[in-house]
């Protein structure tokens, strides 16, 4: 677990390479519920333009989450995630995280991490989450 004592604004996350499969984007949309049919069905995905069915905006909060607390532990408390779309995610593409800690709140131990995450069209996801980690020493 980090501890918000150890954290300075301007420290970057390791990077995550995320294989973007069918098998994500379909689970990822049926676990959040989401039937919309461009997230599961590639005919569906194809009448409206796309290659293949894309990820939803909850897969990617949920992906965003998981970089960030990789990084936290699980100790860390999510507070807000504040994320917007850009290019979509398709199967066969690998989306690449990057984040940097853009600041540091003393009186809430509460640390704000920007986070990108690219594809090979772009920017996928970009934003910030702001977590509560532990003071520790």
């Amino acid at each position: 677990t980090r501890l918000f004592a150890a954290v300075r604004v301007g420290e970057r996350l390791a990077g995550l390479e995320m294989p973007i499969t069918s098998t994500l984007i379909v689970g990822g949309a049926l676990a959040s519920r989401d039937f919309t049919p461009v997230h599961h069905d590639r005919a569906a995905a194809q009448a409206q333009g796309m290659s293949d069915v894309f990820m939803n905006i909850l897969t990617t909060n949920g992906l965003v989450g998981r970089y960030v607390t990789d990084w936290a532990g699980p100790d860390a408390i999510l507070c807000e995630v504040a994320i917007k779309l850009g290019a979509p995610n398709l199967p066969g593409d690998t989306m690449k995280f990057s984040g940097t800690v853009s600041s540091r709140d003393e009186s809430t131990a509460t640390v704000t991490v920007e986070i990108v995450g690219r594809n090979s069209w772009g920017d996928h996801v970009t934003g910030s989450v702001r977590l509560d980690l532990p003071r520790g020493a």
